[in-house]
């Protein structure tokens, strides 16, 4: 099987991690690193001196022995990067989100399937050791009928200079909620303040979302936390889901608690106070499972897990819950 020739696009908080896995890999090659910064560039050359730089994608991009790009720039450019990658015949692997806008994220799909090229989103959580268990016990009907999703995203820092907090922290819960839920959400709804003078961005959001069948979800996003808390709550008519992926040894727990109807003049509920169990997890690095995959898809022709249309799904909901802050949380129809 052919070494895939990768390269990266974007040095700077998560392009070193993409970099540094596909340095690893059997399957493929870092054949090229990317970066407007000679400094950069400079640091990539002393640890991989077999990967070619540019300072120019374009450039980059024109090189035809590259198969495939890996790009980790700013939300903005994420568009005219992917179109022009794909355009050059090129496999796109994107850092969340897709695109900064829904009609821009279904034109990179659709260009995707008429040039017969994989496009995959880094929702890297869903490639995650704990999302796939918990994916493995919803699906295994373990847990019944899903009440309510209920995540927390929050630490102090980092702001970004080009989008809020809903679009930086919230694509990670949005995109584990629409692979755990599997369900087209009805609405969404949203409040979002901005505390700090002169960033223009919002720096704290509460983000809704209502599917059929009475189930909610509740994502809270904050980058003015004292501490980084990354949990998410899981209610089912059986058992119950914590997952808390700052738990260093049992990021998962299993509930066996609930509530019960009864029939009886005294009371309405009966309370279901059963064991809790911590199922073992690998330790693997979601990133690397995460190009393992992309490679993969390449190699065989499948398509991503995260592709072109799940990342355009969560951008819609992005959209939508960015609208609906903007009228001060009015309620937004799908």
């Amino acid at each position: 099987m052919d070494l895939i020739r990768a390269g990266v696009i974007g040095t700077g908080y998560w392009g070193p991690n993409i970099i540094r896995n596909l340095a690893d890999m059997r399957d493929a090659q870092l054949y090229a690193v990317c970066d407007r910064i000679p400094e950069r560039l400079e640091h990539v050359q002393r640890r991989y001196p077999s990967a070619k730089t540019f300072t120019d994608y374009h450039q980059m991009l024109k090189d035809p022995a590259l198969d495939a790009v890996a790009i980790a720039t700013p939300v903005s450019t994420h568009y005219a990067i992917a179109k022009e990658a794909l355009e050059a015949g090129k496999h796109v692997f994107v850092e969340k989100p897709l695109t900064d806008s829904t009609k821009r994220a279904r034109v990179l799909t659709q260009l995707a399937k008429k040039k017969k090229r994989v496009l995959m989103v880094d929702h890297v959580f869903l490639y995650s050791a704990p999302v796939r268990k918990m994916k493995e016990v919803i699906d295994s009907g373990q847990i019944g009928d899903i009440y309510y999703f209920d995540s927390v995203r929050v630490n102090l820092g980092l702001f970004q200079k080009d989008v809020n907090v809903i679009w930086d922290l919230a694509p990670h819960d949005l995109a584990i909620m629409d692979y755990l839920i599997g369900a087209r959400p009805l609405s969404v709804s949203a409040t979002a303040v901005r505390h700090i003078k002169g960033s223009g961005k919002e720096d704290l959001a509460y983000i809704t979302v209502r599917y059929p069948k009475q189930i909610i979800a509740h994502i809270h996003v904050n980058w003015l936390a004292p501490a980084k808390i990354r949990q998410i709550l899981i209610g089912g008519a059986k058992r119950m889901i914590v997952y808390d992926d700052t738990n260093p040894s049992e990021k998962i727990k299993i509930y066996d608690k609930g509530i019960n109807p009864v029939k009886s003049a005294f009371r309405q509920i009966d309370y279901r106070l059963g064991d809790m169990w911590a199922p073992n997890l690998d330790t693997g690095e979601a990133l690397r499972r995460a190009l393992g995959h992309f490679v993969d898809c390449i190699h065989h022709r499948r398509t991503p897990l995260t592709d072109g249309h799940a990342g355009t799904r969560v951008v819609k909901l992005l959209e939508m819950a960015d609208r609906s802050a903007r009228l001060h949380g009015k309620e937004i129809s799908f």
